[in-house]
């Protein structure tokens, strides 16, 4: 279900046209956020890169995006199991598959423990609400109730479990269903970011840039459902997110010159990490709010 490279490419290469090869003193004026990193004298840049994913990625690849920022434990912040005998149509099963698997990704972070088997047996039930068959989710589920479960291992077995899923829906004829999973798990992740690591009366730069950078996630995620507007329920949603699409076109992320690469490959942007956004806090507090009525609205009937 992956969008070919070049198609990707092409979206990207339109919605960063503004900063690709900008030096930073060419950004506008606007008050914004910045990870430029001088070099110390004599010193030289690290050699690291910073990746940006552009391209469409699994709930629980999603949520790993924001690993790194320190996201407090918060269980309440999740959607509880027990809402889950609510979803009773196929998009609401679909979308919250999607969610459920976001916060699986976040329980991970801390380690395996019941929570964390039971969001698996409860993605394993949305899951067979969609036809999905329960070998796919069998080898995850059993590795994470050995004594040797590894939270490494849970995350590349979960990830393959829905790049297994998505294989499945796409060879039954049902990207679109699939698509409603992709976005329910982009937006629970943005949901987590926005309110349990973004704190707006002091934002942190790294947090910032993170939730900034999912303008491209989100382009690719549009793009995708586009191409099925026979669902009605996918008009809908894609109406939705181009409504917040609007705040993430309201700013820029300019790169430092020749500091970019894109690897179509794997579907990221290669830079030192260093950028300018003319992003405003006005405008995060807009996207924090928006999409927390869009997840509300998501798991709820």
């Amino acid at each position: 279900m992956k969008i070919p490279g070049s198609v990707l490419l092409f979206i990207i290469l339109l919605s960063i046209n503004a900063c690709k090869s900008k030096a930073p003193e060419k950004a506008p004026a606007t008050e914004g956020f910045s990870t430029y990193r001088s070099v110390p004298p004599g010193g030289s840049a690290p050699a690291a890169k910073m990746e940006t994913h552009y391209g469409l990625l699994t709930p629980v690849e999603i949520s790993v995006i924001f690993e790194r920022l320190g996201i407090p434990y918060n269980s309440a912040a999740l959607n509880p199991v027990s809402n889950k005998d609510l979803y009773l149509s196929n998009s609401k099963a679909a979308i919250n598959t999607g969610v459920y698997g976001a916060d699986f990704g976040y329980l991970k972070i801390f380690g395996i423990g019941q929570e964390v088997i039971n969001y698996m047996m409860t993605i394993r039930e949305m899951s067979n609400k969609l036809g999905i068959p329960d070998n796919l989710l069998t080898e995850p589920i059993k590795q994470v109730r050995s004594d040797i479960a590894d939270p490494d291992t849970i995350t590349a077995l979960m990830k393959k479990s829905y790049d297994d899923i998505e294989n499945h829906l796409r060879e039954s004829g049902r990207e679109s269903t699939a698509g409603l999973m992709l976005m329910g798990g982009w937006v629970e992740a943005m949901y987590l970011a926005t309110h349990l690591v973004y704190n707006p009366a002091n934002p942190d730069p790294e947090v910032v840039q993170k939730i900034a950078e999912q303008k491209y996630t989100l382009t690719s995620l549009l793009s995708f459902m586009k191409n099925y507007y026979d669902d009605p329920v996918v008009v809908y949603y894609t109406k939705k997110l181009k409504y917040l699409k609007n705040y993430f076109d309201s700013f820029e992320i300019y790169f430092e010159k020749g500091d970019l690469e894109i690897d179509t490959v794997r579907q990221v942007l290669l830079s030192s990490g260093s950028t300018k956004m003319t992003v405003t806090v006005e405008t995060l507090n807009k996207i924090r709010d928006y999409v927390e009525k869009l997840r509300t609205e998501m798991v709820t009937l």
